[in-house]
């Protein structure tokens, strides 16, 4: 699906970015698709023939988890439907953000689109009627374990849509009954199996792991342009990004990396400045494997890429409703579709990478401070001892570090059991995801310091100009930030880079500097 202002949901081509243009209320005009409109009325034929038959079918004719086993009468089955959004929508904590709750309901929409639920399309149309008018329900942060789907974020959304719950008006939660009344929107009516196909899912965990890869993908391009200025202002060398050094080791994230590199430091003046007469062998491990290690952030980024657009694009119901069967007649399945095992892990492994992300630019951080290892100034103070210069900046950089070094912890590990032993193996997924979320919070001021020091220890080296793509990332830089001519609070500096940093200004820089981006360098 392209990133353009109305797009229509069909259950199968939904990716990563056109999720985060939906998220940021880029794509305002969503509608579904009339394939997908069929299949839908396909699937929720053969719910009505179980209902018919007066099969007995998970959800729709028992109750749920460990009452799984107590039969429902046809008489009270919409009422187990009204009953589980209401008591599943039990979360507690903050309120998720309103890009995550979007990307959450663009997600559950569709899932459903792909007509394995048993619902009615009124149901993807309601969801997309909340985003097509900026209606954003409130969900508190608190209280999925990622199987049997993340219940009760997916409830919260559900309830609004019943009219219950609350709306997020400007920062100021309303009750969705008023909120639907002034829209002339009609609160839903959930038939059979409806309450269960919204809430049985893993789109609160996808929804935020795919907002923290995109996120995390501009990070990653942003970690060349400040390992390269850091490099140039300690004099470092390019000659570990030589191309035949990484097509001996060819993994494609590290050549990418190397690429990147060698068309940043391209045309330095620093460099040819000390060509021929260094005593140095070769720079710290900090500067001379910057393609190893932000190579190996790639490999895992790309990874979990696929993984959550795949996860974007399945149906993590359950039962499954199959349309076509060998019968003709179509089948319901109870089974594990739910469980969000294999994203809460690509989630985890991503956390971990971006974490090491970190420590090497936090190294580069603490050379080019230290006038033992940088030949600078100490803290790149222009008087130092009467001025302090950037010493804070790096005590900062290592308390984000430390924090993200905790946050590397797998969730996806920590499986509790739940519901009476009915669901004894759980993912953890939402704590995954929310400890991304922050990992790559805190990557970003790591590397928004790291540019702060790095284009600052340039000053020391003119008039001699770094490589051309240096140069750029200095212009961008000294746009927000003005040089340090004496101390002053570096929080507002900090902040505008790191702004800067997530906007995307230091990763387009790549298409700037060369004519020939490749496009395997990214995800």
């Amino acid at each position: 699906m392209s990133v353009t202002g109305s797009s229509r949901i069909d259950g199968r081509s939904l990716d990563l970015d056109t999720v985060g243009a939906v998220a940021n209320a880029g794509i305002t005009a969503l509608g579904l698709d009339a394939t997908a409109r069929a299949r839908m009325e396909r699937s929720r034929a053969v719910v009505d023939a179980a209902l018919t038959r007066n099969d007995r079918v998970y959800g729709i004719s028992t109750g749920f988890g460990r009452l799984s086993e107590v039969y429902i009468g046809e008489a009270r089955r919409q009422d187990l439907q009204l009953n589980l959004v209401r008591s599943h929508a039990s979360g507690v904590g903050r309120p998720l953000e309103r890009a995550e709750v979007r990307a959450m309901m663009v997600l559950r929409a569709n899932a459903l689109a792909r007509g394995n639920s048993g619902c009615r399309p009124l149901l993807v149309d309601r969801l997309l009627d909340f985003i097509n008018r900026g209606l954003t329900p409130v969900v508190p942060e608190v209280g999925s374990v990622g199987a049997s789907g993340d219940l009760a974020p997916l409830a919260h959304v559900a309830l609004a849509l019943i009219g219950e719950g609350g709306v997020d008006d400007g920062g100021r939660p309303r009750p969705a009954a008023a909120v639907l009344a002034e829209q002339g929107l009609e609160p839903l009516r959930l038939l059979e199996k409806e309450g269960l196909a919204l809430i049985n899912g893993t789109q609160a965990t996808t929804g935020l792991g795919s907002l923290a890869a995109l996120a995390s993908r501009t990070a990653l391009e942003s970690a060349e342009a400040a390992g390269a200025a850091s490099l140039e202002a300690l004099r470092g060398t390019p000659a570990p990004f030589h191309e035949s050094v990484h097509e001996a080791r060819p993994h494609p994230g590290q050549q990418a990396s190397a690429r990147r590199l060698r068309a940043l430091l391209d045309g330095s003046e620093i460099r040819e400045s000390h060509r021929f007469d260094d005593p140095r062998i070769h720079d710290a491990y900090s500067l001379r494997c910057m393609p190893q290690v932000h190579g190996a952030a790639r490999e895992v980024l790309g990874y979990a890429w696929r993984i959550l657009t795949t996860e974007c694009n399945a149906s993590t119901d359950n039962p499954l409703v199959f349309a076509e069967g060998a019968d003709g007649e179509g089948s319901i399945v109870s089974a594990g579709n739910f469980h969000a095992q294999i994203v809460a892990q690509a989630l985890d492994f991503m956390a971990i990478a971006l974490v090491d992300l970190a420590s090497v630019s936090e190294r580069r951080i603490e050379r080019l401070l230290n006038p033992d290892l940088s030949g600078l100034p100490a803290f790149l103070a222009r008087d130092p001892g009467v001025e302090s210069g950037f010493m804070i900046a790096q005590v900062a950089a290592v308390d984000l570090l430390s924090e993200m070094r905790v946050l590397a912890h797998p969730a996806s590990v920590d499986s509790v059991s739940t519901s009476a032993a009915k669901e004894d193996h759980v993912s953890m997924g939402m704590a995954a995801a929310r400890k991304l979320r922050r990992v790559v919070e805190c990557l970003e001021y790591v590397l928004a310091i790291e540019l702060l020091v790095a284009v600052q220890a340039l000053e020391f080296h003119r008039p001699l100009r770094p490589g051309r793509g240096v140069a750029r990332v200095v212009d961008v830089v000294r746009e927000r930030v003005a040089p340090l001519d004496g101390d002053r609070s570096l929080t507002e500096d900090i902040e505008q880079l790191r702004t800067a940093l997530r906007s995307g200004a230091f990763a387009a820089l790549w298409s700037d500097f060369t004519s020939h981006p490749d496009p395997e360098d990214s995800p």
